[in-house]
């Protein structure tokens, strides 16, 4: 029978409860247990598709092409999942099927109500992704913080599923903040007290209770959190700051958490195996060299925008021994002033991740005609490729006005025009190219050293692409389309084999990367700055 960890957060949100979620699947695995995981996020967005990342973040995609909470990359990376978009569930999903399935008579006439109809569908999208994972454990994470309104039909669900799969199939886990008072140095407990009473009037008893806070908890505020918790002392655990995330498991187990975790669900005990993630950690905090990146984004002021392309920098920097130092550029301030872009020249590398629209765009073109000229490392996702191709045909090609019809539509050179089976859309929502595609690499470049396979899959998230009909004109000129789609007509990776290291892609490689696995376009970027800071003529991949 599988068994349900639910996790939740109080005093405020961002508390850290993915990462506990996360960290308790780790150590489940670390004793060779099976485990999924689900997010559940109560706005009333279907998905996370439409929203402006500095809204929520980064929008991630999952291989089947779902666009969901950027919660389940931290999944996929610390668990070393492909989870699905089914393992993201939302309001607007469950109320969306609610509704379809009163609209169709499928409640016999019934007054549909929160509950148990729409607490029913909440239970059943649950079990149906713990069912077909085939696992050991369902992890859900239950975002917002307890007390929002929006939250309370899932923590009804929840409170449901103890009843119905029993006590020893089920554990709560609530992740709360225990701030320091700066001017008395005190642990203040009374924030996650309430938050805890808050659960219980909702119907919940925490059985372990996570508290987050700066350093590790004294035996004070331990003893208080267990005894106004209405839990053993044994079952109150801290996640305190540390330098990396990864460390997060390994801080826990050593508090016992993962023991009391097992022993909690009838698991018999077995001794956990955290080599692999030690050895990462051990490579990420003890760098020999460092490199300092130019991100230039358009969603610089937030860091969550670009959390899954930060993680996989990071990824490729414990693999080459070197901190990797990301310093966030607004688009915007190249446009402004074009001469700003000598500051580039500080950096061993520039990165131009993807976007959406006009804003920033010519800045982040400034960016990368720079880089190219300069014959600085550079690496452009998605946006970043397209913008690249752009730069290329105007200052090496000739063609002043390139564009992407997404920036003019009436450009007389539309390098970048959108895929054809987009047009006449109206949906904005999961209606782009998305999930994994099959990609053909060109022997004897880049890309092929760097991926060592002829075929990979990697993930999508886009509607433009490059217009076939200057392909060959962009190739003339010295730019190489060294990875295609099988038919040939979608081009999926560009590289410059006269310089140092430039290397651009239309999919999203940070998805797939690991710990201990960086993704190859990503490591081949780290490398190459470092190489080129080393002195080195070209890169050693």
């Amino acid at each position: 029978m599988v068994k349900y960890v639910f996790v939740t957060g109080g005093v405020l949100s961002s508390v850290g409860k993915g990462v506990v979620t996360s960290s308790i699947g780790k150590m489940l695995q670390a004793r060779g247990y099976k485990v999924t995981v689900i997010k559940i996020d109560p706005y009333v967005n279907v998905d996370a598709g439409t929203m402006n990342p500095y809204m929520h973040g980064e929008v991630y995609v999952t291989d089947d092409g779902g666009e969901t909470d950027l919660d389940l990359g931290g999944y996929e990376r610390f668990l070393d999942l492909n989870l699905k978009k089914e393992n993201n569930i939302t309001t607007g999903m469950v109320y969306k099927e609610v509704i379809e399935k009163e609209r169709r008579g499928d409640f016999l006439g019934r007054c549909v109500q929160i509950v148990p109809h729409v607490t029913d569908e909440i239970k059943n999208r649950i079990r149906s992704v713990a069912e077909r994972s085939n696992v050991d454990v369902a992890l859900t994470e239950i975002g917002g913080t307890v007390g929002d309104i929006e939250g309370l039909p899932f923590l009804e669900a929840i409170r449901q599923m103890r009843l119905e799969e029993g006590y020893e199939n089920t554990l709560y886990v609530h992740v709360a903040l225990v701030p320091i008072l700066d001017v008395t140095k005190e642990m203040k407990t009374k924030p996650l007290q309430h938050s805890v009473n808050e659960l219980r009037r909702i119907g919940i008893q925490p059985d372990i209770i996570v508290a987050r806070c700066r350093k590790m908890i004294d035996s004070e505020a331990l003893r208080k959190i267990a005894l106004f918790g209405t839990i053993s002392e044994d079952a109150v655990f801290c996640s305190y700051n540390v330098q990396s995330i990864y460390q997060v498991p390994l801080i826990l187990d050593e508090q016992g958490m993962g023991e009391f975790v097992c022993k909690r669900l009838g698991f018999s005990e077995r001794e956990p195996d955290f080599s692999e993630l030690k050895n990462f950690v051990d490579a990420a905090l003890n760098p020999e060299h460092e490199v300092r990146i130019a991100l230039v984004g358009k969603y610089a002021g937030l860091v969550d925008s670009y959390i899954s392309m930060n993680e996989a920098l990071r990824h490729a920097g414990a693999a080459c021994r070197t901190k990797v130092s990301i310093h966030y550029i607004e688009a915007e301030k190249f446009e402004q002033n074009p001469k700003e872009a000598e500051v580039l020249k500080e950096f061993d590398g520039v990165f131009v991740p993807y976007g959406f629209g006009p804003r920033g765009t010519e800045g982040k073109i400034t960016a990368i005609k720079f880089a190219r000229e300069k014959d600085i490392p550079f690496l452009g996702i998605c946006y970043g490729f397209q913008l690249a191709v752009i730069e290329f045909a105007r200052n090496v090609c000739g063609l002043k006005e390139a564009n992407s019809t997404e920036i003019n539509p009436k450009s007389p050179h539309p390098v970048i025009d959108l895929m054809p089976e987009q047009r006449g859309i109206e949906y904005k929502g999961a209606t782009m190219r998305l999930g994994a595609h099959k990609i053909i690499i060109k022997p004897d470049t880049v890309a092929y050293t760097l991926y060592k396979s002829e075929a990979i899959y990697e993930r999508h998230r886009h509607r433009f692409e490059v217009n076939l009909d200057y392909s060959e004109r962009l190739e003339k000129n010295g730019l190489t389309f060294s990875g295609r789609s099988p038919d040939g007509r979608r081009m999926e990776i560009l590289e410059q084999p006269d310089h140092f290291f430039f290397f651009a892609s239309q999919f999203h490689g940070e998805f797939k990367s690991r710990p201990g696995n960086p993704d190859p376009e990503y490591y081949g970027f780290v490398k190459a700055c470092l190489d080129r800071k080393l002195g080195k003529s070209k890169p050693e991949f």
